[in-house]
């Protein structure tokens, strides 16, 4: 049960097709709904068929099989384990089978258990009933392929009979079911003794003559037979379980027929069968109406659909990341499209700018060494002792100064002493900040030579703003 999330019942009745939809709850199954769809219409794909939910929520599908394409028999067995008790029927089949067992499908339901009469010194043995259901396997494959046509797979194939057996607590006695087969008028009717099921027969009406004779002639014959087999002994309880609209006609014919009291036991519901067949085929093992080979490639076909679905549902994200993809291209490439005109409406004043730039940089640089040019000339000259001659002042890329000159030996010290001529030229300040860079090795900048009673000197500097406009 816990393995079933829904189920669905399809029933193929005379007027419509009914498809009851359950919901697997609390140890059974509760209608959620009903359906009624002509017999030229398909059914509602999105109920009975399985898509990617069915892998975590599965559905069971089931279909009952029309009445007049099975056969029931009963059989009386130990009471044993579902599995031997499948190996028994198995092995009394050619017995139980109307047709040729390779022919044939067929499947059981234990309804049952008693204990039977002690047989001499033996203890009493305790015996299942179980009912067999026969079919023709060419009958079901044509009913799988009707199935398939309306877009139904079904996973299990049953009989309801099998549910309106034991809903009804049969006692002693005949039960007669009205029903139709095909378009003809029958009944099913169950033989209960000694607390057990002891016989299934289907028994028909003609369309015209006597049908009371006819009836009664058919039920004779199933008495005869159980009286042979022992099972039937005394006067029999005769049940008819019919709704109002067969109950009457029904009622007359058997207390015509027999002249005996029948005893009217309202049906169960269609819908609270189907309950029951979707509770009972959820708990049992694999039915084998259904043969394998559909199942198998009823499995095949979901899976293959699975995949089929997947790719389309990727195919689909696909298609839509492309269009995403260049529906933004496109948004983009109109931006930078409109981007594009405006660089190009704007070129001209952007080159016209650039030049106003390089011109007001050059007219900038050309006023930064005009006074720089006068800041040196005006620190050298106010720091230059007297008797010092300079022969050169150099000012060179708008930040090498160069300086040269002569002066007497004596007056050597007047320049290369400390806080002479050359360091006040070096440490020069103006507003507090340096003019000059301060070389590593100073001494490395100051040259002097002695020729005759004249010493030549030199040095160069570099101003202070060249090296901050360098970085």
């Amino acid at each position: 049960m816990a393995r079933w999330n829904t189920c669905n019942i399809l029933h193929f009745a005379p007027d419509a097709k009914r498809l009851w939809q359950f919901d697997a709850k609390g140890g059974g199954f509760a209608l959620t709904r009903e359906q009624r769809v002509a017999h030229t219409e398909k059914l509602p794909a999105k109920g009975v068929s399985k898509n990617w939910a069915s892998l975590w929520q599965p559905k069971l599908n089931i279909a009952w099989l029309p009445l007049e394409n099975v056969f029931l028999r009963v059989a009386e067995l130990p009471a044993s384990s579902y599995e031997e008790t499948l190996s028994m029927v198995e092995l009394q089949l050619e017995k139980l089978s109307p047709i040729p067992v390779t022919q044939a499908v067929w499947t059981m339901h234990v309804l049952g258990t008693h204990t039977a009469p002690p047989k001499g010194d033996a203890p009493p043995e305790t015996l299942q009933t179980v009912v067999v259901v026969i079919a023709a396997r060419s009958v079901v494959e044509e009913f799988l392929g009707k199935l398939e046509r309306d877009g139904y797979q079904a996973d299990r194939l049953e009989v309801p009979m099998l549910d309106q057996l034991e809903a009804v607590n049969a006692t002693e006695g005949a039960w007669v079911f009205p029903m139709i087969l095909g378009t003809q008028n029958a009944a099913l009717v169950a033989w209960w003794s000694g607390g057990a099921l002891r016989n299934l027969s289907f028994v028909t009406l003609p369309a015209a003559g006597d049908r009371a004779a006819e009836l009664k002639n058919q039920l004779a014959h199933i008495i005869w037979a159980g009286e042979l087999e022992g099972w039937l002994q005394g006067a029999t309880q005769w049940h008819l379980v019919a709704d109002a609209a067969n109950a009457t006609e029904w009622e007359n014919l058997l207390r015509t027929g027999l002249n005996e009291p029948v005893k009217i036991v309202a049906p169960p519901a269609t819908a609270d069968l189907a309950a029951r067949t979707a509770k009972r085929a959820a708990a049992s093992t694999k039915s084998q109406l259904l043969p394998e080979e559909f199942t198998g490639r009823y499995h095949e076909q979901f899976v293959d659909r699975l995949w089929l679905r997947g790719l389309l549902y990727a195919g689909v994200v696909y298609a839509a990341y492309l269009v995403v993809y260049f529906c933004a291209v496109g948004v983009l490439g109109f931006k930078t499209g409109k981007l594009e005109s405006q660089v190009a409406s704007l070129g001209g004043a952007y080159t016209n700018a650039l030049q106003l730039r390089a011109r007001f940089g050059v007219l900038k640089e050309r006023q930064q060494l005009k006074y720089a040019a006068l800041d040196c000339w005006q620190t050298v000259a106010e720091a230059l002792p007297q008797g010092v001659n300079i022969q050169r002042f150099s000012f060179t890329d708008g930040k090498h100064l160069a300086l040269s000159g002569t002066c007497s030996p004596d007056q050597i010290g007047l320049i290369s002493d400390p806080n002479a001529f050359y360091d006040s030229v070096r440490y020069a300040k103006q507003k507090d900040q340096p003019i000059f860079v301060q070389p590593a090795a100073p001494s490395d900048q100051f040259f002097f030579r002695q020729q005759g009673n004249l010493i030549y000197w030199n040095f160069g500097l570099e101003l202070q703003h060249a090296e901050e406009d360098a970085r």
